[in-house]
């Protein structure tokens, strides 16, 4: 950024100096062709003469110019000086017509706006005249050929100060030198800033990413030292059949966490970002989950929970996959049969609301609290780690239920107070 702003500041300066510059010659050619118009060719006693009375500056009856000149000169065809205004040229041309931009110790007596008197090359009260504070400057020079009637009369030559370029390309240099810096220091700060509201996902994704391998590794770890510690215990003592059996389902319980954990992490990997729509298809919700509702009445009952459907009696379609859905409501439903106590209740509600169908599984069980609520759905985060291990959960079926539901182009949103409940809604 700050190669491309120096390499663009130098072309504004070196684009702003050719037009300023252009302009300038443009006024100062202007003003030659003024002069020219008033010069007068002639013959007188068989010679040929050029009167320069009515040339502006060079003449006696002129007219003002608006422009600062610092010197006029009138040279014949042969390049002999005619007639000047300002200090003493030299008397033989040597310029070659057009612009040149020169440097020239100049006094403040030459700078001249209105009409001067006449002056030649043998008036020498320019010469006399004191030469107050005479200093360098720099002028552009303009030689311009005459003509009349096809025929070269003579040479004008003028030259005015190139102080307004001068000064309006130093504050425009003034303005680069501090510009520039200025504006990378601001887009430095601006990048930095951005830069750090950029990185703030992917540093969160990251963190998120470290801590899900971390519970995963410390996940499978337990139960695989679990197996390993049942085996060798099995291996010490091989004359107890029930010391055997109990250790071989300790071995087979531990693997099938595993195997429960495997899957999870699997259908988290496969199933990343939305699903295919080649997946879905036209489902009954009704049904779904009146027959999801059959299958956990009886655990709540054998917990001492009132389990409660209400359901429409229409049918309400939504195009789904209908195993993954399943699975969403399924997980929510264990969560509330697994953190309700007994005595307490747990509803399964669905209903229409526009164009979207709304799914709320509520209970009235330990609830969560507030600084947990914002974490719940993060893969492995248990809001009571200690209890959640003692019940099996693993930290993941919430984490599954959302991506279920994002996966489908649907949302979920919980309400939890602690000691007071919980509510899920899905709306699809």
């Amino acid at each position: 950024m700050g190669s491309i702003l120096v390499v663009f500041a130098g072309a504004l300066y070196f684009l702003e100096a050719k037009e300023q510059m252009r302009s300038f010659d443009q006024r100062l050619y202007d003003v030659c062709q003024f002069m020219a118009a008033g010069v007068e060719d002639g013959n007188a006693q068989n010679r040929k003469r050029v009167d320069l009375e009515d040339v502006p500056i060079l003449g006696s009856d002129v007219l003002s110019l608006d422009t600062a000149l610092v010197f006029a000169r009138w040279y014949s065809p042969e390049g002999e000086l005619v007639q000047f205004f300002g200090d003493i040229p030299p008397s033989q041309l040597k310029n070659d017509p057009g612009f040149q931009t020169t440097t020239e110790v100049v006094s403040p007596r030459s700078f001249a706006r209105d009409a001067l008197t006449d002056r030649s090359p043998n008036d020498q009260s320019a010469a006399n005249a004191p030469n107050a504070e005479a200093h360098p400057i720099r002028l552009r020079q303009l030689t311009l050929p005459v003509y009349q009637d096809r025929q070269l009369i003579g040479y004008l030559q003028v030259a005015v100060p190139l102080t307004p370029i001068d000064d309006a390309l130093a504050q425009l240099r003034w303005f680069l030198v501090f510009g520039v810096p200025s504006a990378l220091a601001a887009i430095g700060f601006t990048g930095w800033v951005l830069g750090g509201l950029a990185m703030q996902p992917i540093r969160q994704s990251y963190d998120q990413l470290q801590r899900f391998t971390s519970d995963a590794s410390h996940e499978l770890r337990a139960p695989l030292a679990a197996i390993v510690n049942n085996a060798q215990a099995g291996l010490i003592d091989l004359t107890d059949p029930l010391e055997q059996q109990l250790r071989l389902e300790k071995i087979i319980g531990r693997a099938e966490s595993m195997g429960i954990l495997i899957g999870h992490l699997l259908f988290l990997a496969r199933h990343e970002g939305p699903l295919n729509s080649d997946s879905f298809s036209s489902v009954n919700l009704t049904g779904l989950l009146r027959s999801i509702a059959e299958d956990y009445r009886q655990q709540a009952t054998d917990k001492g929970l009132n389990f409660s459907c209400e359901l429409p009696d229409s049918p309400l379609m939504v195009n789904a996959e209908p195993n993954l859905l399943r699975q969403s409501v399924v997980n929510l439903l264990s969560n509330a049969i697994r953190y309700t106590p007994e005595g307490g209740s747990v509803t399964l509600t669905a209903a229409r609301q526009a164009q979207r169908v709304m799914i709320c599984v509520e209970d009235t069980g330990v609830g969560i609290s507030a600084e947990d609520l914002p974490h719940i759905f993060e893969r492995f985060y248990r809001a009571d780690k200690v209890r959640s291990r003692y019940t099996g959960g693993f930290g993941l079926g919430l984490a599954i239920t959302q991506h279920i539901i994002e996966a489908h182009g649907g949302e979920i949103s919980v309400k939890s107070q602690l000691e007071q409940g919980s509510c899920f809604q899905i709306l699809l």
